[in-house]
């Protein structure tokens, strides 16, 4: 009954968009509803089915209508493996959105690799994942998010160059993404001459850091550099307060997490992280357009999207894989692919105006011009640097 509600629920709004019902294009939506990674998850697949949903309202790709399907992968890299055979096999996609957490990424996208179908990473930022197959005559892997290669010089960067603090701890979860972000991090500190003073590593579900700060806090860390999720996020700003021990928090961008903000409270207030989407304020009439279609539709708490980053690259998403259908007119996964490889028209999205994002070589959509620095402030994430708001306009 599940997967009948998930394909009626896109399939209906098609028909009250259009008056008829093509169930043509199905694209597969895999990402975390529940568990800590849901609000990423939540806002992806909301941002993907806003996307959907203008779209079919428009008349779909080539007069066919999108129909999502969508599945829950709980962030485990067994569910997601599970998920992509079902949804190659039984729901014949043509191609699947998502994949917020990377180990799931990994271990889930070799199956669409096998069976040529493109998957669009629009959330997952270990840097191997569009690398994943690097012997591959064809890559079907492609991603419009900030892969961690940018990100952590970004972080290294804010800490070293821009704070002089050279006396950082790396504070990392366990997963495929912590600790492969800790690496990204570790060789962009490395670009500087700077050696952790601390590497400390905890666990998802974990609830007091209060010995990873302490051998933190006893190397004189000046600053804790972060690659996690937001409910451990949290943890971290609140162990310092309970320390009584208050250093900068810069980290991946999982810091912009409602997850992390709501949790920490004033205890987050002065944590920096790389962005390529920020909610408030709008900077663009196309940002502005989103956010106020995307508030209207899912009415998020406090009008704040729980994962702004995921919802607006989720939504690009859409847009990218739609774009090079409609150009290869075919859903077969080669020419989807060579389309994506060569897309002729450039793409108006939320994130940024997409020219050419792709190529043979290049499977990254983002480059690290795409992406500054937010920092948290009551509750919210705004621009670090008035003149990233200003060039976000342009």
């Amino acid at each position: 009954m599940n997967i009948r509600r998930h394909i009626f629920a896109v399939a209906a709004t098609a028909m009250l968009a259009t008056g008829a019902y093509a169930a043509d294009i199905k694209f597969g939506v895999s990402g975390p509803y529940t568990g800590g990674s849901s609000s990423m998850g939540v806002s992806m697949r909301d941002g993907v089915r806003l996307a959907a949903k203008e779209i079919n309202a428009a008349g779909g790709i080539n007069g066919n209508m999108i129909v999502l399907v969508e599945r829950d992968d709980e962030a485990k890299n067994e569910r997601g493996v599970q998920i992509a055979q079902e949804l190659i096999n039984n729901e014949k996609v043509v191609a699947t959105l998502g994949y917020i957490n990377t180990g799931v990424a990994l271990a889930s996208q070799r199956f669409y690799q096998d069976a040529k179908i493109p998957v669009m990473n629009n959330v997952a930022t270990g840097t191997l994942i569009t690398k994943q197959f690097p012997d591959a005559k064809e890559n079907y892997i492609f991603r419009n998010g900030a892969p961690d290669s940018i990100q952590a010089p970004m972080i290294a960067k804010e800490a070293v160059e821009k704070r002089g603090l050279k006396k950082v701890a790396i504070l990392a979860d366990s997963t495929n993404y912590g600790q492969l972000g800790r690496e990204d991090m570790e060789k962009a500190l490395k670009v500087y001459g700077v050696t952790p003073v601390a590497v400390e590593k905890f666990n998802i579900g974990d609830v007091d850091m209060t010995s990873q700060l302490l051998k933190a806090k006893n190397a004189g860390a000046e600053v804790i550099l972060t690659y996690a999720i937001g409910p451990e996020l949290a943890q971290i700003a609140n162990g310092m307060a309970k320390l009584g021990w208050k250093k900068p928090m810069i980290g991946s961008w999982t810091l912009s997490m409602a997850s992390f903000i709501d949790t920490a409270g004033k205890n987050g207030n002065g944590a920096t992280m790389p962005e390529t989407f920020v909610q408030q304020p709008a900077t663009t009439p196309k940002r502005k357009v989103f956010v106020d279609n995307y508030l209207k539709e899912f009415k998020p708490k406090n009008g704040i999207i729980a994962s702004p980053v995921s919802a607006a690259q989720g939504y690009d998403s859409v847009y990218l894989l739609a774009a090079a259908i409609k150009q290869a007119n075919s859903t077969e996964g080669p020419k989807i692919l060579a389309a994506l490889q060569d897309l002729k028209t450039p793409i108006d999205g939320v994130v940024m105006t997409y020219n050419k994002p792709f190529s043979a070589t290049d499977h990254e959509a983002i480059k690290p011009k795409d992406v500054v620095m937010g920092v948290v402030e009551n509750g919210r994430v705004e621009f670090l640097n008035a003149e990233d708001a200003v060039a976000k306009k342009k």
